[in-house]
């Protein structure tokens, strides 16, 4: 009897196993095929353990669109980062749930891949970071990660995406943030006028966009540097005050007051599409920032040495704004938009 039901228990142990081997599946998730322009600045280090695949900037993609990441399934990322605004937002400063207004504009999404720093302040240095802060801030979505997984848990989509992902995982907090990472990694804005012009394509400057290249040279180029038009630094350049006692500007993130109201500088890239400008949106245009810019900027114990060195301005002529806006618009990337 006791060599029967050993017998018979060594044959559910393989039966068992034979079940579980027919069961087990393997997802094909290839990595997606990014065009990285080679005179791009090197990739966040992030980037690389957390490589875009097919079906993981597929889920990105399907999350960064769906109001069910707000409490009241009223929001979501695309409300505030729209492509047509080179994925900023036309406001001046965030609008989550219920009206809530935030600190700042949001700012563009675009070539986060190469980016080293994230958000005004730099407060996130990875990317799949980023995620959770507009999904639990109270100004935003208000709501939790496990409220989002919640909601999503038992839709049949999002269980094969991610899946399909993250190799079975199933429905996970990781598997959110690395996905939406994974789609604004895959968000690459390289195709512009003056992209063409540098590559050594059909394309040529007008007089006016090439006038105004050399105003840009002379006097943007120490801070909106690389190819990115941003050489990702922290700066004071005497903007008009956030009247939000609130915000204090990197300082918020080192304490340090050599840090107060200095932020990252912007990229230029599709500038023509990001309107309002600065960081909770002081300037409703472009004229209206080198107006600034030219008259003369608030004097600030750390306000950055290119201007303080200069009488607190960059001086311009009306020629040459009207030239350097020309310059600018060849930034605009119209098939990155959607145009």
């Amino acid at each position: 009897m006791k060599h029967i039901i050993r017998t018979v228990a060594i044959l559910l142990v393989f039966t068992s196993c034979n079940k579980d081997d027919s069961e087990y599946v393997s997802y094909n998730n290839p990595e997606v095929s990014l065009d990285i322009p080679i005179n791009f600045p090197e990739l966040n280090s992030s980037f690389y353990t957390n490589i875009p695949t097919l079906y993981g900037v597929e889920l990105g993609e399907k999350l960064f669109n769906d109001t069910k990441l707000s409490a009241d399934n009223t929001i979501s990322c695309a409300s505030c980062h729209i492509q047509e605004h080179a994925f900023a937002d036309h406001n001046a400063i965030g609008i989550g749930i219920e009206g809530r207004l935030g600190l700042r504009n949001p700012p563009p999404i675009q070539n986060m891949a190469f980016m080293q720093v994230y958000n005004w302040v730099g407060n996130k240095l990875q990317l799949e970071a980023q995620p959770l802060v507009p999904i639990i801030t109270h100004e935003e979505m208000d709501s939790s990660i496990l409220e989002v997984i919640g909601k999503i848990e038992t839709d049949k989509d999002y269980i094969t995406l991610f899946n399909k992902a993250f190799n079975g995982e199933g429905i996970t907090a990781d598997g959110i943030y690395n996905s939406i990472a994974q789609y604004e990694y895959s968000l690459i804005s390289a195709n512009s006028k003056y992209d063409k012009v540098q590559n050594g394509e059909e394309e040529t400057f007008t007089e006016a966009e090439a006038l105004g290249y050399a105003v840009f040279q002379e006097k943007c180029i120490s801070c909106h540097s690389t190819e990115l038009f941003t050489d990702q630094s922290f700066r004071n350049i005497g903007f008009p005050l956030n009247p939000d006692n609130e915000e204090a500007g990197r300082a918020r993130v080192t304490g340090e007051i050599d840090d107060y109201m200095s932020f990252r500088v912007p990229s230029l890239r599709n500038i023509e599409y990001t309107a309002p400008y600065g960081s909770f949106g002081q300037f409703k245009t472009l004229e209206e920032v080198l107006d600034y810019l030219d008259t003369g900027v608030l004097e600030a114990d750390n306000l950055d040495p290119i201007l303080k060195d200069n009488d607190n301005r960059i001086p311009l002529t009306d020629t040459e704004k009207n030239n350097l806006i020309s310059f600018l618009k060849t930034l605009s990337d119209e098939k990155f938009v959607g145009l």
